[in-house]
């Protein structure tokens, strides 16, 4: 019987696919650190502790979780090279417990605000604007009316692309030409959503990091804006990063956490890369629950982050 079970087939299919190049390198280095070993010593730790690293899990991360697993060797005297993946399952999902996405929250529970508005931010090329049409699918295959706000204004074919997503969806978009206000563009979204039967309201920005004060400063000002119509609002601020990028995803999450209240993370395009440690690493050293992961190009690939799934398809030997 598995240490655990899986709430369903399907998605942890989609999973165990997506983190496939992932799991496939740290297999590799695995079998390199405890080669000719029986049992977990000093040796197997210490090149354990440069599997995860290269693996881009991080360096803080990275010790946090060899000193649990050394614990684990004090308390039970004799561990044996073949346990490693159980143990390293199970100390990470620890590990990420006191970051877990509130249970019962995805797609299909019921929202605590109507509509529930949900800003995302993140860099340009991180998969935001993709994220953002998965999202408005995955609630309205749930039975919820999404509109999209669209308030990147600054950068070229941002508004278009978003509409060609949405359409695609069939979701409605609030819009304003190329450089008008985003604040503006979110107080229409949310006045429209208000004034009819909105459930999600996702609203997009514009990904610059150019000046961090004035990062900070535009998206003050659109939750100022949307305040007005909505005194709670936004009651989700979504950052989205390209888990691709390994080391370079967690300056982001750094620049991004300055600027504004990030309460969840979504990270993608987890199916192209070997760097999906960076999954452990972020939620790990932000504080910040990882909400979404994306695994794919199709609708159905942004699925909700369970620790247990993605550390089962992480370090499963089958």
């Amino acid at each position: 019987m598995a240490w655990f079970e899986f709430p369903g087939k399907e998605k942890k299919e989609s999973l165990d696919k997506g983190l496939e190049k992932t799991k496939e390198s740290v297999f590799i280095k695995l079998s390199r650190a405890v080669a000719g070993k029986s049992k977990v010593d000093d040796e197997v730790l210490d090149n354990l502790e440069e599997v995860l690293v290269s693996s881009d899990v991080g360096v803080a991360t990275t010790l946090n979780i060899i000193e649990r697993i050394e614990k684990r060797v004090l308390r039970d005297k004799y561990l044996n090279t073949s346990e490693l993946n159980i143990i390293l399952k199970e100390e990470i999902a620890a590990l990420l417990e006191k970051n877990q996405v509130e249970a019962g929250s995805d797609f299909t529970s019921p929202l605590k605000y109507r509509p529930y508005v949900i800003m995302v931010v993140g860099v340009n090329g991180a998969g935001k604007t993709t994220t953002i049409a998965k999202m408005a699918y995955q609630f309205k295959t749930a039975g919820k009316n999404v509109m999209i706000g669209a308030a990147d204004t600054f950068r070229a074919a941002a508004i278009e692309q978003l509409q060609i997503w949405a359409d695609r969806v069939g979701v409605p978009v609030v819009k304003q030409r190329m450089g008008s206000d985003p604040a503006s563009v979110a107080y229409d979204t949310l006045r429209s959503a208000a004034a009819s039967d909105t459930d999600v309201v996702i609203i997009d920005t514009a990904g610059r990091l150019h000046n961090k004060i004035n990062l900070m400063t535009e998206l003050s000002k659109i939750k100022r804006v949307m305040e007005k119509v909505l005194p709670e609002a936004p009651h989700e601020v979504l950052l989205v990063l390209d888990g691709s990028t390994g080391q370079n995803a967690f300056e982001q999450a750094k620049q991004f956490t300055s600027a504004t209240d990030v309460t969840a993370l979504a990270i993608t395009k987890l199916d192209g890369t070997a760097k999906g440690g960076v999954v452990i690493g972020i939620s790990d050293q932000f504080n910040i629950p990882v909400k979404y992961i994306g695994v794919g190009e199709k609708l159905e690939d942004l699925l909700i982050f369970n620790r247990f799934d993605f550390v089962d398809s992480l370090f499963s030997s089958e």
